[in-house]
């Protein structure tokens, strides 16, 4: 007699979805769009897991976190247990489970995704650094006895602050020298609060401070104090994680007219200065009515939805290839549909249009097509002859990438960097030209993700925790 009550295959199971505000109610509120699992479904969504005997996820994890363990304690209930396990290798756990491209990583090799869908990993990875600090009780394991050597730290992004945390788990005296008003580079400055609350990067990094890691802000290393004056001042070594911050532009007629923006400054006054609660704080931002981004990456996407929560009537994507080679989260995408974005796809911007007291009116634009593929895999876009239209556009943020900062390079001698100006290293180690002197994240590689830069960060840490064991500095 067939068995009605058995249990379907865990791979059967649908994975399952996390609340959210509803699109018509959130584009009017700066407030995070996610609203996270309640018990009952982490528990159930841990349960999917099928607890691999070879658990490629972890391979898929650049911070190396034990999948597989945290993901069974959520299972079983163990919450507190499961966030403590996530931050045995992981310094951003909450952080990580919003921005982190699972679905690219660990996700994507889970064994479960080859018959259905991956377990939502970091949906349970946000679940549980959620429980642990809304508990109000955050535990902080006994410091590393000091080592007596001290290390100075550049940039306090994610990269910064994962090699920070790292090293005082050496017994390393670890000071971060930031050159903005708060701590978390990109984490502050560039992804809003409704992706990612500043409350929650506040309490990550006074997590780490209760490890022993200081923090000076307002401290531009390069200007204020160089390289060699901090190895003057007696540290024994530095890791440069200064990011890529510098805007970039597209040099096309009309780029200097009043209205347009690089997505640096334009994300930066509504984030890390919180400029869309003006009068509340005075930091002025422009409220376009009629708002074009150019670019089809996260940032880009985080403009325009910003955009959208100021009160723009129009907010409209301008990208030159077509959706699937959208560098951008998936997930971004879906939310900035649901939330009205219009997506000018094939587009290209040749020119900005203005009026007669300079501010811009309007984006003359030209029609792609996809030709062959060029070095990045994607297939080039090619001008359409003939195919020139205007999208009106009171407001233009230009979101097609960043390049490296020169103050750190141009005041150390000695450090090499290639002909875009990013630091040179010798291997993942983040060993650069200079003795003792190491680097890690965006500005090495050029923009990519958190939980890249986080990775060269705690690959540093074990690389420079060799270099000064070995006594000679």
């Amino acid at each position: 007699m067939e068995n009605n009550s058995a249990k379907p295959k865990k791979e059967k199971i649908p994975r399952h979805a996390m609340p959210e505000q509803e699109p018509q109610l959130r584009i009017r509120n700066f407030d995070e769009v996610p609203l996270g699992y309640t018990e009952k479904l982490a528990i159930a969504e841990a349960q999917r897991c099928i607890q691999c005997k070879k658990p490629s996820c972890v391979a898929g994890c650049p911070v190396d976190v034990d999948i597989p363990g945290f993901v069974k304690l959520i299972a079983e209930g163990r919450f507190i247990e499961a966030a403590l396990k996530l931050k045995e290798t992981n310094a951003l756990p909450a952080v990580c489970g919003r921005v982190c491209p699972q679905e690219d990583q660990c996700e994507k090799v889970c064994i479960l995704a080859k018959k259905g869908e991956a377990v939502a990993i970091g949906r349970l990875e946000r679940f549980a650094a959620d429980f642990e600090r809304n508990l109000g009780d955050v535990a902080v394991p006994a410091r590393a006895k000091p080592n007596g050597k001290r290390v100075a730290v550049v940039g306090a992004g994610p990269s910064g602050l994962t090699i920070a945390r790292d090293l005082v788990g050496y017994g390393y005296d670890v000071t971060i020298f930031e050159a903005l008003h708060k701590p978390g580079g990109v984490l502050v400055y560039g992804i809003p609060e409704f992706r990612l609350p500043k409350a929650i990067v506040d309490a990550e990094v006074d997590y780490l401070r209760k490890l022993g890691v200081k923090i000076e802000t307002n401290v531009v290393v390069g200007r204020m104090k160089t390289v060699d004056e901090l190895f003057a001042e007696g540290y024994n070594a530095v890791y440069i994680a200064v990011g890529a911050g510098a805007p970039v532009f597209m040099d096309i007629p009309g780029e200097n007219l009043s209205g347009i923006y690089s997505a640096n400054e334009y994300l930066t006054r509504s984030n890390l200065m919180k400029a869309y609660r003006f009068p509340e704080y005075d930091t002025p931002i422009v409220r376009g009515r009629q708002v074009v981004v150019i670019g089809g990456g996260n940032v880009a996407m985080d403009s325009v939805r910003t955009a959208l929560r100021l009160g723009a009537e129009a907010a409209t994507i301008i990208y030159r290839r077509s959706e699937a080679e959208m560098p951008a989260r998936a997930e971004e995408v879906h939310h900035a549909k649901e939330e009205g974005v219009k997506f000018q796809l094939l587009t290209n911007p040749v020119e900005y249009i203005g009026n007669e007291q300079g501010w811009v009116t309007g984006v003359r634009c030209q029609r792609m097509e996809l030709g062959e593929p060029d070095a990045s895999g994607r297939r080039r876009p090619v001008a359409v002859a003939g195919s020139e239209f205007v999208i009106p556009a009171d407001t233009v943020v230009v979101a097609v990438g960043t390049m490296a900062n020169p103050i750190v390079p141009a005041t150390t001698p000695g450090l090499d960097t290639n002909p875009r100006g990013y630091i040179l290293t010798k291997d993942d180690s983040g060993k650069t030209s200079r003795e003792g002197v190491y680097a890690g994240g965006d500005i090495v590689t050029g923009s990519a993700t958190v939980i890249l830069a986080m990775g060269a960060g705690r690959q540093a840490a074990r690389a420079i925790h060799e270099y000064l064991s070995r006594g000679e500095v």
